[in-house]
């Protein structure tokens, strides 16, 4: 049985190299077999099957329906094997390329300053960074790892647990002298409130005050679609907004920054994970990115 699946194995190689080469000489100049021995082969497979999977004609060969569907499960087969022995083979040291999809923010802020480590423990990766808002198709191989905020969706992807977000209204004390301080949730009504673009399913910012949860509307004269912009306004005495922790921690602890309301923060958290295609197959190289990364951001809260 085992020496079937090894001759099947062998055997798929062949016509793979047969359809691609179009016809049975050039597969048999590129496997290193006399034409006849290609020819065998094929005919083996064909009488296996009960289905003829190559036309032959004097000038062309091409593949029949059934051999156009044969040809595709082949290379898929042979492309799942090379890639598991790729994986074993680089347990010690992987190498190729990988690909990281993170939120522009975050990426730069967070993941960015860990590739150097990264790169320094594994010499042989390349790692490729691509920051962007849109969130990447990693089951259509737009990324190997991608970092995602919140709820999952249901999917066939494998993901670990790097972290958690939290968020903080502040303002900078320039505009605290001007316009004054909230002391309380509604207060906000009166200061001009610094607020995403996009849609929310709940529009408003979330509070907690004696013992009741709920959502104040808050409106001011600039929307971002980005934490970094609310930011930089925040930073010029705009106004007063509400964004991610990992934007504002070093604003903050050099006093650019001060948070508000903090006896009424809910202190809400979005669970920040690294996403992938894993099983048995998963290239070395992604499992060196995701371990890292899940080591370097173990505890945090940050973002």
């Amino acid at each position: 049985m085992l020496q079937d699946r090894i001759g099947r194995t062998g055997e798929m190689a062949v016509f793979v190299a047969v359809v691609e080469a179009g016809s049975l000489s050039g597969a048999a100049r590129t496997l290193d077999l006399t034409p006849s021995a290609v020819s065998r082969i094929v005919a083996r497979i064909e009488s296996r099957l009960g289905v003829r999977l190559l036309v032959r004609t004097t000038r062309t060969l091409r593949p029949t329906a059934e051999g156009e569907t044969y040809g595709r499960a082949a290379r898929r087969i042979l492309a799942d094997l090379d890639e598991t022995e790729r994986a074993l083979a680089d347990r010690g040291c992987p190498s190729g390329r990988v690909r990281v999809s993170a939120a522009t923010a975050h990426g730069r802020l967070v993941i960015v300053p860990l590739l150097a480590e990264f790169v320094t423990r594994h010499p042989r990766i390349v790692a490729e960074i691509d920051l962007s808002d849109e969130l990447a198709d990693v089951l259509g191989g737009r990324a190997d790892v991608a970092i995602r905020f919140g709820p999952l969706a249901d999917s066939p992807l494998t993901a670990r647990r790097l972290g958690e977000t939290g968020r903080t209204v502040v303002a900078a004390p320039a505009y605290l002298e001007r316009m004054g301080t909230p002391r309380r949730p509604a207060d906000l009504t009166a200061h001009n409130c610094l607020d995403f673009s996009f849609r929310r399913s709940e529009p408003g910012w979330p509070f907690r005050e004696d013992g009741r949860d709920f959502i104040l509307p808050v409106s001011g004269n600039v929307a971002a679609n980005n934490g970094e912009t609310l930011v930089q306004l925040a930073l010029r005495g705009v106004g007063i907004t509400r964004v991610g922790n990992f934007h504002i921690d070093e604003d903050l602890a050099a006093g650019r920054l001060v948070p508000l309301l903090e006896p009424f923060n809910p202190q809400d958290r979005e669970a920040i994970h690294a996403v992938f295609v894993g099983g048995p197959a998963m290239p070395a190289r992604v499992r060196a990115m995701v371990d890292f990364l899940v080591e370097a951001l173990r505890g945090d809260t940050a973002p």
